[in-house]
């Protein structure tokens, strides 16, 4: 009896593991489309905020 409750707690957790590594991967896939979709947009906009990586540098330099 107690090898089949082991047996069904290590399918349950195994289960748990594969459904939240799906969930993982969509949400990888929503942020990865995301940030391609805002380089994108950014390198449009390139010759006007063509200063915008010396922004938190110290004027003096």
């Amino acid at each position: 009896m107690l090898m089949w409750i082991l047996l069904l707690l290590l399918i349950l957790v195994i289960f748990g593991f594969g459904f939240t590594m799906q969930i993982l991967w969509w949400v990888t896939a929503v942020l990865l489309a995301l940030w391609v979709i805002g380089f994108l947009m950014r390198g449009r906009g390139g010759s006007r905020s063509s200063g915008s990586r010396r922004r938190f540098s110290r004027s003096g330099r």
